[in-house]
């Protein structure tokens, strides 16, 4: 997923359209990706004053199995059982917004290891939208000569206005490794990454900022592997948010994902158990559960910049 912090970009490439990419050394003719839905997203939101210490992660895994063991379904240990990753999470977006409220998240994420920093940066550009011929339709694969990787997902959130129940928003992602922290600095050098950004019809110089000044703190602890029969099987996780220079913590996030070929080969069994799980969990601990969206669109609305939300 590495791209290079010297690659150049002529001014010609910044002109390109949204839609295609074109290799540097063939000068091939464009050409449109179709990329594949190949995954399914569950993200319950938590509230994150239930998770002050570690007893409460321990308890909130209790519920999952509780929860699991109800329906039949087997959570296994995965690596080291509530094992704990540090990252630190920035949106950038322009002054009135206008990535976000056009459909699309700019989010770079700094891993750390030993509680020192990576070098590396992962960059990722998403559109989010409930249409889904709206979110298949972006291309978000970089112009530069990069090695990407391009997800499509359902992504199963929680609804509008009530703990019990479900909705599917479409996400289309493009993530890629750099050390060059200076894509992020105005329009115009993000949308020679990403030209899909031309779409938002924000002017050329201006310049990228953190969403609401707020770097984020991402505590995620491992919560086991998860099989829901027909060897399909997802990874759990449970991510809080909080305030890198306060410690003020914002959202929590429990989570698992599981990947198919095709929408076609994801039926039964296995899709049954995986939506049965999500709801079970909200029947059996509501007052752990936080009403909202996503994580992203919570740290947008803590600002004073008009939102248009596309999530």
């Amino acid at each position: 997923m590495r791209c290079g912090g010297g690659a150049e970009v002529r001014a010609s490439d910044y002109n390109r359209m949204s839609t295609s990419t074109s290799s540097p050394q063939s000068g091939a003719a464009s050409i449109i990706h179709h990329d594949p839905l190949q995954y399914r997203d569950y993200k319950l939101l938590l509230r994150a004053d239930r998770f002050t210490h570690s007893q409460q992660f321990h308890k909130f895994w209790k519920v999952t199995r509780r929860v699991a063991k109800s329906l039949g379904i087997a959570i296994r240990k995965r690596g080291k059982p509530m094992e704990t990753h540090l990252r630190e999470v920035i949106f950038f977006d322009t002054p009135k917004f206008r990535l976000y409220n056009n459909g699309f998240m700019l989010r770079r994420r700094t891993f750390y290891r030993a509680g020192v920093p990576r070098p590396e940066h992962e960059l990722t550009l998403k559109f989010r939208d409930p249409d889904f011929k709206a979110t298949a339709a972006v291309d978000v694969r970089p112009l530069l000569p990069c090695i990407d990787v391009v997800k499509f997902k359902e992504e199963i959130v929680l609804p509008y206005d009530k703990i019990g129940g479900m909705r599917i928003i479409y996400s289309h992602g493009c993530e890629l490794d750099t050390p060059n922290t200076a894509m992020t600095q105005s329009f115009e050098t993000i949308c020679q990454v990403f030209p899909a950004l031309l779409r938002t019809g924000a002017k050329a110089r201006t310049a990228l900022s953190v969403v609401n000044g707020l770097a984020i703190e991402e505590v995620l602890v491992n919560f086991g592997e998860i099989d829901f029969g027909g060897k399909t099987t997802a990874k759990a996780t449970l991510a809080i948010w909080r305030n890198r220079m306060t410690q003020e913590s914002f959202i929590g996030e429990y989570g698992y994902q599981l990947r198919f070929n095709s929408p076609e080969d994801f039926h039964g069994k296995p899709k049954e158990l995986s939506e049965a799980f999500y709801l079970g969990l909200q029947s059996e601990a509501p007052e752990w559960v936080q009403l909202g969206t996503t994580k992203t669109a919570m740290i947008y609305r803590m600002g004073k910049t008009p939102v248009v939300s596309h999530e």
